[in-house]
């Protein structure tokens, strides 16, 4: 069952992916991947910068492989080394360093102007990144990502008259 999930996930990211990159070439729309960090270290409850877990790190390359099937035009992580490793893959993959920012000042409407008609991968945490998809949409339509889900995949389009968002589970 876990397996069909995953295929059928896989299969729609394929097909919206592609989609995207047709509707990408007249450099009008800009797609945001918005993901949590993957699985932390937590057997040290005072350490505020943990590493990722080994399971952490294999999630990271699967977002890699799943965020590969578009190029990635720039990659912006907080500056934790969870987030930071996993953003590493997806920035290795696509020859791109990791840009670093303070998620109450990150502004998505400037990151959207910035990078118009690209597509960007943004990693956060579990309050962080509904807030932003929450500011850059106008509205407070998502709640914090439980503490133990690593696997949802916010992807922001942005037009020139509209922004929409669609939430995947990718495990």
């Amino acid at each position: 069952m876990k397996n069909t999930f995953l295929l059928l996930s896989l299969v729609f990211a394929i097909v919206s992916c592609q989609n995207l990159e047709e509707t990408h070439e007249d450099h009008s729309i800009t797609t945001i991947y918005l993901i949590r960090h993957a699985e932390k270290d937590r057997s040290d409850k005072e350490n505020r910068d943990p590493e990722l877990t080994e399971e952490g790190k294999l999630r990271a390359e699967r977002w890699a492989e799943v965020l590969g099937l578009s190029k990635m035009d720039a990659v912006y992580s907080t500056n934790y080394q969870r987030t930071l490793q996993t953003a590493a893959p997806t920035a290795m993959r696509n020859g791109l360093e990791i840009q670093t920012y303070e998620p109450n000042s990150l502004n998505i409407d400037s990151i959207a102007t910035v990078h118009k008609g690209e597509r960007i991968l943004i990693v956060g945490h579990s309050n962080t990144t509904p807030m932003l998809v929450n500011r850059a949409l106008g509205e407070e339509r998502f709640e914090w990502i439980e503490d133990t889900v690593n696997g949802n995949l916010f992807v922001l389009t942005i037009t020139p008259s509209a922004k929409g968002v669609q939430v995947l589970s990718i495990e």
